[in-house]
């Protein structure tokens, strides 16, 4: 029984070796729970930091007292959970983006460590191409989910008031999800597990998930140029309105830093604008490439990025031919790494990545919203549905016409060995 991970077992070593290896071996249950213990705290820690300096920013922390400034952070890394909170009465459901996007960075990144220490416990290598059950995966999931959860929860019935009432089950729902999705996977990629289960995958299936990958991060970096662009274009309203905030310096680096927690459901929105369906920054309203209809808006500096009121000048309903050919390329792209020689194999792969980076997107459009004022703030959304539509149909179009491209170019450059081979593997 020793590590799956690469290791000095295959040359030579003895059996005493091995012996001492299983004595000093981490105990699974102690390492996993530290490890979802560690990946809450260290983010909450974080956010429990910036409230305090948040408190002391406002007047000199003159106001208040310095559990107010913590009771904030952790009200913040808890919104990043889902959680909602009231503010004088009123829902705020929208999720700060940032916040969770952070506590996956850290799930994964100890997710891994954790997957690591726990190698050498179940079978090895060898054991596991035999089919030899192994537990190790779930178990260590299990219990890593088990110390992010209570650590969630500690949290909220620590800083919750009545005031307040941030929400149990969504907290705990989310932190669930985060744990499944981001924690189990590093564990398996720490362990070695990954790498042995994926070889048993198809070459289409592992080629598809490599498009997925190539469509999601393009169509990202371009949501967040569009944003960047739209920004800079309208800087002047945003430094207006950062001048009539008020409070100095700490009432701007507060700001950006609510604009940095914000940013990643920016880059969703500005996808969703660029998709065609857009999204509504307010009860009646709406924006996309077509029509922009706006009402009163709070002060705050990244609403700048918005375009004006009224119908829209005619080159915006171009940018709906950026999601396809983003797709187009990304899946091309892919496939330099993973050649074909066939036709419907290559189309194959672009279609199936394309339309599995569409549901994904609409998934982050989906939690990217909701309410962040009274009245007609409660509605500050993409709109989802649409934006899957869109999504599929452009995403999957550009990934066949990519794929396909992509196939028919190999076919006339690449050596027809070596085009077949590969395509058989």
């Amino acid at each position: 029984m020793t590590s799956l991970l690469p290791s000095e077992t295959r040359r030579g070593r003895t059996a005493e070796q091995v012996r001492d290896d299983l004595a000093t071996r981490r105990p699974l249950t102690l390492v996993a729970i530290a490890g979802g213990l560690a990946a809450a705290t260290s983010t909450l820690l974080v956010c429990l930091a910036l409230g305090v300096a948040g408190w002391f920013l406002t007047d000199g922390g003159s106001h208040g007292a310095p559990r107010d400034g913590l009771r904030t952070g952790a009200l913040a890394w808890l919104m990043g959970h889902g959680s909602g909170v009231r503010i004088e009465g009123t829902p705020v459901t929208a999720v700060p983006l940032g916040v969770t996007l952070l506590c996956a960075w850290a799930l994964w990144r100890i997710g891994q460590r954790v997957g690591a220490s726990v190698s050498g416990h179940g079978p090895d290598a060898d054991g596991v191409l035999d089919g030899r059950r192994d537990l190790v995966v779930p178990a260590a999931g299990l219990l890593l989910t088990l110390g992010y959860v209570a650590t969630a929860v500690v949290t909220l019935t620590l800083a919750s008031t009545p005031a307040t009432a941030p929400s149990l089950p969504r907290v705990v729902l989310w932190a669930v999800l985060l744990c499944l999705l981001v924690g189990v996977p590093a564990i398996a990629v720490g362990s070695g597990r990954a790498a042995i289960w994926a070889a048993y995958l198809p070459t289409t299936v592992r080629a598809s998930a490599h498009v997925v990958r190539r469509v999601v991060v393009a169509w990202t970096l371009v949501s967040l140029l569009a944003f960047a662009v739209a920004l800079v274009v309208d800087l002047s309203t945003a430094a207006n309105v950062m001048s009539q905030l008020g409070g100095g310096g700490g009432a701007v680096v507060l700001v950006v830093a609510l604009g940095l927690a914000l940013l990643p459901n920016a880059v969703v929105f500005a996808g969703s604008y660029l998709l065609g369906p857009g999204f509504s920054v307010g009860t009646g309203t709406l924006v996309t490439p077509g029509l922009v209809v706006l009402g009163p808006l709070p002060a705050f500096p990244m609403l700048a990025a918005l375009p004006d009121d009224g119908p829209t000048p005619g080159w915006t309903g171009w940018l709906m031919l950026l999601p396809p050919l983003v797709a187009c390329a990304a899946a091309a792209w892919s496939q330099r790494a993973w050649p074909t020689a066939y036709y419907v194999e290559g189309a194959v792969r672009g279609v199936a990545g394309g339309v599995v980076a569409g549901v994904l997107f609409a998934l982050a459009a989906s939690v990217a919203g909701g309410a962040v004022g009274p009245g007609r703030m409660a509605d500050v959304a993409p709109f989802t549905f649409d934006v899957l539509l869109h999504a599929l149909t452009s995403f999957g179009l550009g990934g066949l016409v990519g794929g396909a491209a992509m196939t028919w170019w190999q076919r006339r450059t690449l050596p027809v060995e070596i085009s077949l081979e590969e395509s058989e593997q």
